[in-house]
């Protein structure tokens, strides 16, 4: 893989040529800056920019009005390879907290091998419907120990709206949701987003995660998409690096409000 080329790419696709990723979101370019301004429970943030250290605390101040003018908590998602440099110490300035630094890792299809299987007792449930989202949450709630309500409104909102966009999986050991995971698709895009992936304690180091990459992985490629990316954690990306993904750069989320 060229990560100079695919990164670019990544930076046209996904960044500034990005699409609202639910019903109801609309994306706004302003200046240097590309925005998305969520549904009433979707995200909030700046996905991407192309600031400078003369202008970068002018684009700040701005899109803090923006967005609190709004009433929004948002988020502005930093990439390792992002100008001016010091630009996650000037959103800390400017009173933004940062969150954990994720790993940008990104794998072609073609390369993947798409053939890993749940464990046995362990079954893929895709979903549909509310009850569904319900069993997401409750994974999503278990495995990272956060609130999963902002999650399960957007999800179900994004599997009912006109846009199939979303696929969104579980995996059951016979009725209890032990996984699950989600992909985003944006239409025209060459890069298929996997996002949630997570699994209860319990079930942690039996192959159920890397079952639900190659699982969402297929879907992408029968879909049409080249490429998949993963915003990892420490604790995915040897996981997804034995899979066959390669890392880019860094990607850190700087909440405000």
């Amino acid at each position: 893989m060229d990560h100079v080329a695919v990164l670019a790419l990544f930076d046209r696709d996904m960044r500034e040529d990005a699409r609202p990723d639910g019903p109801g979101a609309r994306v706004e370019r302003v200046d240097k800056v590309v925005r998305q301004v969520g549904a009433e429970h979707g995200w909030n943030g700046v996905v991407w920019s192309d600031l400078d250290g003369v202008g970068a605390d002018a684009a700040i101040a701005d899109q803090v009005r923006y967005f609190t003018g709004l009433g929004r908590e948002f988020e502005w998602k930093v990439y390792g390879h992002d100008k001016p440099e010091n630009l996650g110490q000037r959103l800390r300035d400017a009173g933004f907290v940062a969150q954990p630094e994720e790993t940008l890792m990104i794998a072609e299809l073609g390369d993947l091998a798409l053939d890993a299987q749940p464990p046995e007792g362990v079954r893929l449930l895709p979903v549909t419907d509310r009850a569904g989202v319900d069993l997401v949450a409750d994974v999503h709630r278990q495995a990272f120990g956060t609130d999963s309500g902002r999650m399960r409104r957007q999800l179900l909102a994004q599997l009912t709206g006109e846009e199939d966009n979303v696929v969104a999986v579980v995996a059951l050991a016979g009725d209890e949701p032990v996984s699950a995971a989600r992909m985003e698709m944006a239409p025209g895009a060459r890069f298929a987003g996997l996002w949630g992936g997570g699994t209860v304690e319990s079930w942690r180091g039996r192959g159920i995660y890397r079952a639900l990459v190659a699982h969402r992985a297929r879907v992408a490629a029968d879909r049409g998409y080249r490429y998949v990316q993963v915003d990892a954690s420490s604790q995915s990306r040897p996981v997804l690096a034995r899979l066959g993904f390669q890392p880019l750069t860094t990607t850190t989320p700087y909440v405000y409000g």
